[in-house]
Parts: structure tokens; C-alpha cells; sequence
């Protein structure tokens, strides 16, 4: 997967780990949909980028800009081989309170889980049209279980747990789509790609980085590209090693649940 034929959308590129991606993916000929809800950071992106990289701009944050999204993309792209759902927001900064998307979902909830999952759905016919292909979620070894008797998270709210929840709920739905497409040539897998990397979403809680956007980036593009991965498929990597997750996002009965409700919530 890295002849110039090879498309690839990445959300939240304008930044951190998903600019690393893009520039990496632009430079080995691939072509690159650039994703940001910027038009002044995607477009200069894409002028960086060069002939063969396309902007796409949309606030993951609307589940309508989500669908606006994906009608771009299967009306401009012939094929797509691979989806990098990377675009998240963080924990917030200290003491910050809960917060609500455009659609009144809770917002860490909206964009680190309810948008790449609508995403991942609505593209998933043009990835298997292209297959082999690939969709790589960005999640994070940091999880805490979900309470779908609250998975809005309107008790007890903190930030860092709201972005936990999220991503465990990413990691079983990554699960849950990978046996779906298994069949289909169409691999779906989740990484933590590194331990807070020195990007806006680690400055803007306060942290101190602890590894590199280049370290992040080396993992993330071997499960984009690596042909040793070809057939690898519902797994969770911890950076370029294969990991486990907590119990829960394993749970057949768990993530049926929560699929019925992700339906309930973003149609």
C-alpha cells in the first residue's frame, strides 16, 4: 500500500500527529485528504502538501458535518484505502467543567467517539469498494469503563474520565467493526500511538510531554502501511506492540448495547 494510487483520509491533519501523517504519507506519493475545521490551517497544509493532497473541512463536533464529510469524500474519491480517524479532543484544562457538542451530546463523547464511528459507517462501503483496505482509530491505553445508564456523563463529570470513557467505547467499536468487515478486505484496528506526545491536546491539559510525535507517527504509519499487517484486524497496539484493553470493551453483550445506542444517538 504505497504506490500513488494509495488515498488516504486523515482527520484532524492540520496538527500533532495527524500533520506528521500527512507529510510522511504526501512524501512517499500517496495521496492525502487532508482533514481540519480550520480552512486557513487546511489550506496551508495542502499548498505544503502539494498536487497530490485535497482539503476537507468539517467540525467534528456536528454529526452533520460528519455526513457533509463522508458525501464529499465518496462524491470526489474514486477509492479510499485507508481511514485514519485521528481528529480528538483531550481532557480539557483543570477544573474545566462538562461540555456540550452542536448536537448536545457530551463532548468528548461527540468527537472522540460518536464522530469517528459515523465516519468510519458512512465510508465503509468505498473502503470495502477499494479493499484491501484499512481504517486505523487513534485511541489511547487510557480507558475506564462506560456506564450506558450514562453515557452522556451528566454525574460525576471530570474531563480525564470523559475522554477515557470515549475511548474505550472507540476500542469495542473498533472490535465490533473489525468482525463486521472482517470478511470484506477491509481491517480495522486501534493504537495508543504514544504517551503524551507534545501536542495541543497534551499542552492545552497542562501535561508535560513524555514521547515524541515521531514516535507516534513510526507506529501509526506501520499500521497504515506495513504489508506484514495486511490481515491483522481487530487488535489494539500500544504503540507497535499488540495490548489489551479493559474487560468491558471485550464484552459481546457490552458492545451490542452499545451499538444500539450509538445508532439511537447519531441517527
Amino acid at each position: 500500500m504505497a504506490d500513488r494510487t494509495s488515498t488516504v483520509l486523515i482527520t484532524g491533519a492540520t496538527s500533532g500527529l495527524g500533520r506528521y501523517l500527512a507529510r510522511a504519507l504526501a512524501g512517499a506519493g500517496w495521496q492525502v485528504l487532508a482533514h481540519g475545521r480550520d480552512p486557513g490551517r487546511v489550506a496551508e497544509l495542502v499548498a505544503e502538501l502539494g498536487d497530490g493532497a485535497r482539503p476537507y473541512l468539517a467540525d467534528l463536533a456536528s454529526l452533520t458535518e460528519v455526513r457533509r464529510l463522508a458525501d464529499q469524500v465518496r462524491a470526489d474519491q474514486p477509492r479510499l484505502d485507508v481511514l485514519v480517524n485521528n481528529a480528538g479532543i483531550g481532557f480539557g484544562a483543570p477544573g474545566e467543567g462538562r461540555q456540550l457538542s452542536q448536537d448536545g451530546h457530551e463532548l468528548r463523547f461527540a468527537v472522540n467517539y460518536l464522530a469517528p464511528v459515523l465516519l468510519a459507517r458512512l465510508l465503509a462501503p468505498l473502503l470495502t469498494a477499494s479493499a484491501p483496505a484499512r481504517i486505523v482509530n487513534v485511541g489511547s491505553i487510557g480507558q475506564v469503563p462506560l456506564d450506558l445508564a450514562d453515557v452522556e456523563f451528566r454525574h460525576g463529570y471530570n474531563g480525564t474520565d470523559a475522554y477515557r470513557r470515549a475511548k474505550l467505547a472507540l476500542a469495542a467499536f473498533t472490535f465490533d467493526l473489525a468482525e463486521e468487515l472482517r470478511l470484506a478486505g477491509v481491517t480495522v484496528n486501534c493504537l495508543h500511538p504514544a504517551s503524551l506526545m507534545p501536542t495541543a491536546m497534551v499542552e492545552g491539559a497542562g501535561m508535560a510531554p513524555l514521547s515524541t510525535v515521531e514516535e507516534g507517527g513510526a507506529a501509526t504509519l506501520r499500521l497504515i502501511t506495513d504489508p506484514e499487517l495486511a490481515e491483522v484486524t481487530g487488535q489494539f497496539f500500544n504503540g507497535v506492540r499488540a495490548a489489551r484493553v479493559p474487560a468491558q470493551a471485550y464484552d459481546p453483550q457490552f458492545r451490542h448495547r452499545l451499538r444500539e445506542m450509538t445508532d439511537q444517538l447519531v441517527n
